[in-house]
């Protein structure tokens, strides 16, 4: 029997964001995975009896796309789709690069929430649940780029609560801090597994996908009038973006 409840996960094709689709599912929601990789939404959706939605979130004829097949009512929107590119520092760093980041972060954030708003705001009780960072919130070498794209989701999200006071929808971010996927930061060092494996070394328990998608799960099944209004969410290991525990053998 079909679920009542329905949410959209962006950036659903894995890490985080095919955590939380799992999660929600769980949770008795009928989850529409929206991601650029067609062919992994599609075996999630099916594992987990949602709808697979292809979509670029910075793509505005994608995003349409998305909001039409969704329909007219939607109770979780959660935005998680993002990614950094690259740690040059700022006197070597590639615009490319930054536009891209701030492509994805931030105007992927608004195309989404800009076209499934409607819906949210017709369920009576929608919530919204964007995914920063703990990078929204320091500053850190050669991360100039990425931290300055999410500072801008974590604006974003608070304005876009003081501009919704009056309507029936929450408005959350989760931030979290070192989490280990098998794509974000192999994808961030353009493939570097050396790189990659330098991030977690040495740290035993870095936070999982499922952490996130834990967190993003209690959150919406909080009661209405509950909004948190942020989460932010690190290993015991990190006490700070350069501050971290590590034994080496």
């Amino acid at each position: 029997m079909p679920s009542n409840k329905v949410a959209v996960v962006t950036g659903a094709s894995s890490g985080i964001g095919e955590a939380t689709a799992r999660r929600l599912a769980a949770e008795g929601f009928h989850v529409f995975c929206a991601a650029r990789r067609a062919d992994r939404v599609e075996a999630l959706a099916s594992e987990i009896g949602g709808t697979a939605v292809r979509c670029d979130v910075t793509s505005t004829e994608d995003v349409a796309a998305l909001a039409e097949r969704v329909g007219e009512r939607l109770d979780v929107l959660v935005n998680n789709a993002g990614g950094a590119v690259g740690s040059d520092p700022v006197a070597q760093a590639d615009p490319q690069d930054w536009r891209a980041m701030y492509e994805v972060n931030v105007i992927g954030v608004l195309n989404v929430t800009k076209a499934l708003l409607p819906a949210l705001v017709a369920s009576g009780a929608g919530t919204i649940v964007n995914v920063g960072s703990t990078a929204g919130r320091i500053a850190y070498e050669g991360g100039a780029g990425y931290t300055a794209a999410k500072h801008g989701t974590q604006v974003v999200t608070e304005t876009l609560r003081l501009e919704l006071y009056d309507q029936p929808v929450r408005v959350s971010e989760i931030a979290p801090g070192m989490v280990k996927t098998e794509e974000f930061s192999l994808k961030r060092f353009g493939g570097d597994q050396e790189k990659y494996d330098a991030v977690y070394a040495g740290v035993a328990e870095p936070l999982v996908a499922e952490d996130i998608a834990d967190a993003i799960g209690w959150v919406v099944t909080r009661p209405p009038h509950v909004n948190v209004d942020e989460l932010v969410i690190r290993p015991r290991a990190q006490a700070a973006q350069h501050k971290v525990h590590r034994v080496f053998d």
